[in-house]
């Protein structure tokens, strides 16, 4: 059966990440950076400011509005708890090991154009949501997907296009939310610790269970407070690495841009595939790693108490630049300058190709700090993964509400948690695969919506550009849904003008 499933996998997965799927995800990504001009860089001062800035400087970020509603930093914290896990640590390791040292490279660039991607989906997540009987924000893919393809005449491809998405987010909540986290976490906490897999599956399973059955506002609680405790912690651990082999860093972003152009051989067994491997492994771990273009951070950012879409916007890019430009380019010369890559073949050397891709951040900490090391690295994944599984149960569970209603909620919830264990003793290889093809299903409906409504994010973008930046005096631009539009008025004019 496990054949079977491998097999079918396969063959989906070449077609939904072929070239032509990454083609479109990189179109995307420097079409909205035009059309924004390129806004990631011209304002860079002024969204650093809005996001992490503010949060130490405006009280209405944090502050709790509603029952319903989170903060803007909590959005933050469970969309980052949904992308930072392990796909900045094994994800990084597996994409140097298969495409070589050149495969940095292309994460970088994938994610220095999905800052943007992440910036559209977030504004038109806010442009659609809407309220569920519970009183709780709905946004998300299918919500614009639906309605803001319906306002450009194609209402039936609209629809269709969001069952769809909300179909592949469920399951892909299963695989890049819960089987590959999992998987990856219980077999270095086995390297590390000795703990048997299943054992440790147990124990998450219970963890899991107490914080996402009580639903998103204890999710945002609790990923408010761990996720920037569990980055630093990272962080730390990885700059002090890299400064104790600070001498190898010239090597290691040599051997990168050798690789990222096809000058030097590839690692894995594929050697001479030179830039289009390199590329296709970067590009696919870097969604992977930030998710910008699968539309699954939408969900969370659109609950926030957050009224102007380009406020949350910038949060997106925000997340995807902490993910990928900082993490996962620390975690890539954490690996690069410890020894356990040949710089010049860019294949693993014969004590990382003894442990595996999947280690070969254990193995450099190890290296480093001994035992330590390891057990630094297992509690890292342990972390990481447990708060992916986190934000991660919110997008399916939305994605569930969209298809069967809200008060069906709870099935899905406990299904979840359930499969917690089985990702505790599936093949790690395989729950990798199978996560990588539902990120590519969810990506596909995704990018043709953000795509289509590319004109809308634009002159989201100029109307709050032109007030906020330049002081001409405009109406801002709110919510496509009427009615919601119209209490969002306002809130605004009862707060002044500030959102």
């Amino acid at each position: 059966m496990i054949e079977v499933i491998a097999n079918i996998n396969d063959a989906i997965n070449g077609v939904v990440w072929g070239w032509p799927a990454l083609i479109l995800l990189a179109f995307v990504g420097i079409l909205m950076t035009i059309q924004t001009g390129f806004f990631q860089i011209t304002h860079f001062r002024y969204w650093m400011k809005h996001t992490i800035g503010a949060i130490f400087g405006e009280k209405h970020i944090t502050a709790h509005t509603a029952d319903k509603t989170i903060s803007q930093f909590q959005s933050l914290c469970t969309a980052l708890a949904a992308t930072v896990g392990t796909g900045n640590i094994v994800g990084v390791a597996g994409a140097i090991a298969v495409g070589g040292p050149g495969a940095v490279f292309w994460m970088v660039v994938i994610a220095f154009f999905g800052m943007m991607t992440n910036y559209s989906e977030n504004v038109l997540g806010i442009l659609y949501r809407r309220k569920n009987s519970e009183g709780e924000w709905c946004g998300g893919a299918m919500y614009y997907l639906k309605d803001g393809l319906a306002g450009k005449g194609l209402a039936k491809l609209g629809s269709v296009l969001a069952v769809l998405f909300s179909i592949f987010c469920v399951i892909a909540s299963f695989g890049i939310g819960n089987l590959s986290q999992v998987n990856s976490m219980v077999t270095n906490v086995h390297t590390a610790f000795g703990i048997p897999n299943l054992i440790t599956g147990i124990f998450l399973f219970f963890a899991v269970s107490i914080v996402i059955l009580g639903g998103l506002k204890r999710v945002a609680a609790f990923t408010e407070k761990l996720v920037p405790f569990m980055v630093i912690l990272y962080l730390l651990g990885s700059v002090v690495i890299i400064i104790l082999h600070a001498g190898q860093i010239p090597a290691a972003l040599v051997s990168i841009f050798k690789g990222a152009f096809g000058m030097s051989s590839v690692a894995g067994g594929v050697v001479g595939a030179g830039i289009a491997e390199a590329m296709r492994w970067g590009m696919k771990r870097g969604v992977f790693s930030n998710e910008a273009g699968l539309g699954s951070s939408v969900m969370v950012h659109s609950s926030s108490n957050v009224r102007e879409p380009v406020r949350q916007g910038m949060w997106g890019i925000f997340e995807v630049f902490a993910d990928t430009i900082v993490v996962c380019t620390l975690t890539s010369l954490v690996i690069l300058t410890c020894g356990v890559i040949d710089l010049n073949t860019g294949a693993m050397t014969a004590e990382a190709a003894a442990v595996g891709a999947s280690s070969l951040v254990s193995l450099a900490f190890s290296n480093t700090f001994g035992m330590l090391g390891g057990a630094f690295v297992a509690l890292a994944l342990l972390l990481f993964a447990y708060s992916t599984a986190l934000g991660w149960s919110h997008y399916g569970a939305k994605a569930f509400e969209y298809l069967f209603g809200t008060k069906n909620i709870i099935v899905f919830r406990i299904a979840f948690a359930l499969v917690v264990l089985a990702g505790s003793v599936l093949d790690a290889e395989l729950a990798w695969q199978i996560s990588d093809t539902f990120n590519g299903l969810m990506m596909l409906p995704n990018l043709i919506g953000v795509l289509i409504l590319s004109p809308q994010v634009h002159a989201c973008t100029k109307n709050y550009v032109d007030r906020k930046l330049h002081g001409k005096g405009k109406e801002p631009m709110l919510s496509m849904i009427p009615e919601i539009q119209e209490i969002e008025k306002k809130e605004l004019i009862a707060a002044g003008g500030e959102d």
